[in-house]
């Protein structure tokens, strides 16, 4: 049985045996809740919640966003990746961006606008893994975008961190943003333009006649080939986008296997190198050689610091989209590899960034890991703009009744990073700035290609069987917070409430996967609540310690299966993550 707790924790691990949402907003995970009620299975809920966390978190994420999922289906007793990270498109070339006078990509507007990718992965979703039709799954959206919703504090403060970009530059935006003024935090709020477009994507599906599955895919084609594809077009034909609709009448989700590592007998499943994911793998690897366990907290923390900057130096120089690059995966998250990297490990901390040669293999970087970056054209970029902070990304997990467990992390096509498209009522994203502009890398900008993502859910096997899955917000910190709470869980005894609670840490040495990508070398930062004589040993070790408040970092929300139970919990940090079941 997973293990209760006796100390304090900001709200209680959750247990029952009907059905468990957990997610980074309420309304989401209420949302999840009913459509369980209704007869759904947990990948109904998921979409269900998916939807609404685009309404009500457009800061954090939107339909033209990206949205990596991992899901356990026990009628095929199958593990699952849904590869929601929509491509570059097919004009995006090195010669295009040199022409521009770039060696970055911008971190907003629309010349970093990728192939949006959630509306059609939750679809896939949907069709592959569901059982209730569009209109059961679209209802909730649909009524908070056109009733309204509670602003968030994190909303305000992104509408009046661009409200001058809006009014002088993107007046789409203005119009569904600033109405009335930067709208305060706990007031109603509606996007009725996103109604209309939900709501005439449920119409045409309907249309369609009654299968269930025609629907769902005559809704993707109205996305993808349709209304949508030709707004998008229209609008971006205007300005420097290289975005065009055949790139969206192109592209469709897929489906494939996991990446996967086995730790303290369980089986760890993550998305291949085209995310972060394996970095979590490539962690624990490092660890297996350690005693954690027995370590006092300042050398517990140094060791999983110095591990997670050799496993991000290979996500630097090894990492892309498989599908267009030779990674070397097997190599990298081989025991041999791990056992000679895990040498490098010391009592003081390392200040370099120190790829591997993996089979042999000689590093490269990009530029940018070892020089200044650029400065923008004017006109193009905004280094204001992008991830906001700690808020940056939606989470949220599912695990149902019939032994199906969901875990997606959605982000992207956030309204302070590009402009609003006229008469859709969301943003396009801007992920391409994750790639790099230096050639030859597996990462490397090329058409068509993915770009090495930060979103990484997680999902964990015990005995073939779905046994945990969590994940959360923070774009280079998420395969760190969310790998704290994971050996907090394993190695320490705490229940899943209990791991989320516990003070978390994070070094940000390695280059960050967001405009400008910048890197701090031994920059580590950790909630006080970890304490003064441990601040004070770490700093001693090596490390340039900034201590953050105390509930500050990481927003991981989690569900489990054990003992005949399923569990969830969710975050403080935030004051809007949630978990609901029975």
């Amino acid at each position: 049985m997973m293990p209760q707790g006796s100390s304090f924790t900001t709200r209680p691990q959750l247990a029952g045996t009907f059905g468990m949402v957990a997610s980074t907003h309420w309304l989401a995970s209420a949302a999840g809740m009913a459509v369980l009620e209704k007869g759904g299975n947990a990948f109904d809920a998921a979409v269900a919640a998916g939807l609404v966390l685009q309404v009500v978190e457009p800061h954090l994420n939107g339909p033209g966003g990206e949205v990596p999922i991992i899901g356990y289906d026990a009628g095929l007793r199958e593990v699952f990746v849904l590869d929601g990270q929509g491509p570059a498109p097919r004009a995006a070339t090195l010669e295009s961006f040199g022409a521009l006078g770039l060696d970055l990509v911008p971190g907003a507007g629309l010349l970093a606008a990728c192939v949006p990718a959630a509306f059609g992965t939750w679809m896939l979703l949907l069709a592959a893994h569901g059982r209730l039709r569009l209109r059961a799954v679209m209802e909730c959206a649909i009524g908070y975008a056109r009733q309204g919703y509670p602003v968030v504090p994190g909303i305000s403060a992104g509408i009046a961190s661009v409200a001058d970009t809006f009014r002088e530059h993107w007046p789409s935006s203005a119009e569904i943003y600033l109405a009335d003024g930067v709208p305060a935090p706990g007031t109603r709020f509606a996007n009725p333009v996103l109604a209309a477009t939900y709501q005439r994507l449920l119409d045409e599906a309907e249309a369609a006649g009654p299968d269930r599955e025609a629907q769902i895919e005559a809704a993707r084609r109205a996305f993808y080939q349709g209304f949508v594809a030709e707004a998008i077009g229209a609008y971006v034909e205007r300005s420097e986008a290289l975005l065009a609709p055949d790139d969206l009448a192109r592209w469709q989700a897929r489906a494939e296997p996991p990446a996967t590592g086995e730790y303290a007998g369980l089986t760890v499943c993550k998305t291949g190198p085209w995310g972060q994911g394996p970095v979590f793998l490539q962690q624990l690897a490092l660890l297996t050689g350690f005693d954690l366990g027995a370590m006092a907290p300042a050398d517990y923390i140094h060791t999983v610091v110095e591990c997670a900057k050799l496993a991000f130096a290979d996500r630097e120089a090894w990492y892309g989209d498989p599908r267009c690059a030779d990674v070397p995966l097997a190599a990298l998250l081989s025991a041999d590899y791990a056992a000679r990297r895990r040498a490098l490990v010391g009592p003081v901390a390392s200040p370099d960034l120190r790829p591997g040669r993996p089979a042999g293999a000689e590093p490269r970087l990009p530029v940018y890991a070892g020089a200044g970056t650029a400065v923008p054209v004017a006109g193009l970029a905004n280094p204001g703009l992008g991830e906001t902070g700690p808020g940056d990304t939606c989470h949220l997990d599912v695990a149902d009744r019939f032994g199906n467990v969901v875990t997606a992390t959605p982000s992207g096509g956030w309204l302070q990073s590009s402009p609003v498209i006229p008469g859709l009522g969301f943003c396009l994203g801007t992920r391409a700035q994750m790639f790099t502009l230096t050639p030859g890398l597996a990462n490397t900008l090329a058409p068509a290609k993915r770009p090495r993502t930060t979103l990484s859910p997680t999902l964990v096997l015990r005995d073939g069987e779905p046994y945990l899955a969590f994940g959360t917000p923070g774009g280079d910190q998420q395969d760190q917070w969310s790998l704290s709470f994971f050996l907090n869980h394993v190695h320490f005894g705490m229940n899943l409430q209990e791991a989320i609670d516990a003070p978390a840490f994070h070094t940000r040495h390695f280059p960050s996967s967001f405009y400008p990508r910048e890197s701090f070398p031994l920059a580590v930062e950790a909630e006080e609540r970890v304490g003064e004589a441990v601040i004070t040993r770490l700093c001693a070790a090596g490390h340039r310690v900034t201590a953050r408040p105390p509930w500050s970092l990481g927003r991981v929300s989690a569900v489990a299966r054990s003992g005949g139970f399923l569990y969830a919990a969710a975050n403080a940090r935030g004051m809007q993550g949630y978990a609901i079941g029975r």
